[in-house]
């Protein structure tokens, strides 16, 4: 009979003191003084104060052990340093996929109370990056893929484009593969939602299922945890 590998043995805490330091370049995180350094051996340093407190207060909440699955900011940051900001233009490329299957387009046949509140929920982000962009956007009933226009779709890649901080693009591309939305992204971004009323959008099916069905304790707690993710993105892109 096989079994489950065993989970590795965490860290043990090693440090007492967690501060913050301005420096050139930005902010970073010190343990006893000692800065920290991401996966690759990169000096943590960020570029805002805000990040800097969150990635801090992860650390500080350590107990005995190091455990990485609670300090969303620090793993994003880590991204950032070591991934994002060495391939930029590949991360963009990424994320401008999700102009052409963005979650927003695809709107549900039936039941009708489904369908309004998508519609109520969902039309005004459409019209505000129709505003935005200048052009408009498709939307279907059902499943079957939606063709965005072609002029939608590079406007929508434009804006991603010309992003060129490796922690903003970092952050839109996280809140974008969160929510399955590349416009609920960028309309946090641009602050035309706040990032509770964005992840509520992105889970209006979800949460018609719940009223029909329930839900449980598993669910809720891996939504929480992906909440968790997507706030870290707004805090990075300073829309918290």
């Amino acid at each position: 009979m096989s079994t489950l590998p065993a989970r590795p043995e965490l860290p043990k805490r090693f440090y007492q003191d967690v501060s913050i330091v301005e420096e050139e370049g930005g902010f970073a995180v010190r343990l006893d003084g000692r800065p920290v350094r991401t996966p690759s051996r990169a000096l943590l340093r960020v570029p805002s104060a805000d990040v800097a407190r969150a990635v801090a207060a992860e650390w500080e909440a350590q107990k005995t052990h190091i455990d990485p699955a609670t300090m969303p900011m620090t793993r994003l940051v880590n991204t950032v340093l070591d991934g994002v900001a060495a391939d930029p233009a590949g991360v963009a490329d990424d994320l401008g996929r999700y102009a052409e299957t963005d979650l927003l387009a695809y709107r549900a046949a039936e039941p009708q109370r489904l369908a309004d509140r998508q519609t109520e929920g969902w039309d005004p982000v459409m019209d505000w990056a129709r505003q935005h962009t200048g052009q408009d956007f498709a939307r279907g009933i059902g499943v079957m893929f939606v063709a965005q226009p072609e002029a939608s779709v590079e406007a929508l890649r434009a804006i991603v484009r010309a992003e060129t901080d490796p922690f903003r693009l970092a952050a839109l591309h996280q809140m974008t593969t969160l929510t399955g939305s590349l416009l609920l992204a960028l309309a946090v971004s641009e602050g035309f939602l706040d990032v509770e009323r964005a992840w509520a959008l992105a889970h209006i099916d979800e949460d018609w299922n719940i009223e029909q069905w329930g839900e449980d304790e598993e669910a809720r707690a891996r939504r929480d945890s992906r909440f968790r993710d997507m706030r870290m993105a707004a805090i990075m892109l300073g829309r918290a």
